[in-house]
């Protein structure tokens, strides 16, 4: 499953988008030097997530939408054609919508 695939998961489990969620990390005081348990925890608690959707929201919640080139049409798991993850929404993204 590839990286924007999981997070594309987290929106219909959550009914948010992923840059919503993010928003709502940062009021929680979740930022970059967060550790992952605690986030994972704040997930799995308030939206249900699992731990493999929760962890790829722990990247963009404490890195940002930016990922490995080495992810970036590897073929291998989470291989995206892009090193950018589109965090606005499903229905909004030109590469997924339709």
């Amino acid at each position: 499953m590839s990286f924007q695939a999981y997070l594309d998961a987290v929106e219909r489990k959550t009914g948010l988008t992923p840059r919503q969620l993010v928003e709502r990390a940062h009021e929680h005081g979740f930022t970059a030097g967060t550790k992952a348990a605690p986030i994972v925890a704040w997930l799995a608690e308030d939206y249900g997530l699992g731990r493999g959707h929760a962890m790829a929201m722990v990247h963009v919640i404490t890195t940002g939408e930016q990922i490995s080139d080495k992810h970036v049409n590897s073929g291998r798991t989470h291989s995206d054609p892009s090193d950018r993850l589109w965090l606005d929404g499903i229905a909004s993204n030109p590469d997924r919508a339709g």
